[in-house]
């Protein structure tokens, strides 16, 4: 199975790539997602280390069971051959009402195929009002175009 674009990556293949993850993380579709992923792929999530697609899977169905209304926007920060680094920042929103914005970053392992071997991810969230929120767009699908990134919303 191969999931362009390939590595080595140039800007704009890794920009593509950015945004490819960045559109199948706000599907929410923990099996969709897993594919991006090599079969024995090696996370660190925060404080939480996971192996596999199977767990990637069962990780992320528990994450969005907690984190309503997610949305999400990446950036890419460096790459070089078949490295990507980003950052990021989501929002969501607790069952009691609490929204969140959450900012990392990300630094990712691809093998030839063009599949995420090791996601190395850092994470800090902050208590926001729903007043403060940013990111507006469709909670079904990825972010539109016009929606402006990281950098224009100065975070």
């Amino acid at each position: 199975m191969s999931r362009p674009p390939l590595p080595p990556f140039t800007e704009e293949t890794a920009i593509q790539k950015v945004r490819a993850a960045e559109d199948g993380w706000n599907t929410r579709d923990p099996e969709r997602i897993a594919l991006a992923y090599s079969e024995d792929s090696w996370w660190r999530n925060r404080s939480t280390f996971v192996q596999g697609r199977e767990a990637i899977i069962e990780f992320l169905a528990g994450k969005w069971d907690r984190e309503l209304d997610y949305r999400l926007i990446k950036e890419l920060w460096a790459y070089t051959g078949d490295v990507i680094a980003v950052r990021f920042a989501y929002e969501y929103r607790t069952a009691e009402g609490q929204w969140f914005r959450a900012y990392g970053n990300e630094n990712w392992h691809f093998d030839k195929e063009g599949l995420m071997t090791h996601r190395h991810a850092s994470i800090n969230d902050v208590e926001i009002d729903e007043s403060d929120r940013k990111f507006f767009w469709d909670n079904s699908g990825p972010r539109p175009a016009d929606h402006p990134g990281l950098s224009e919303l100065g975070l």
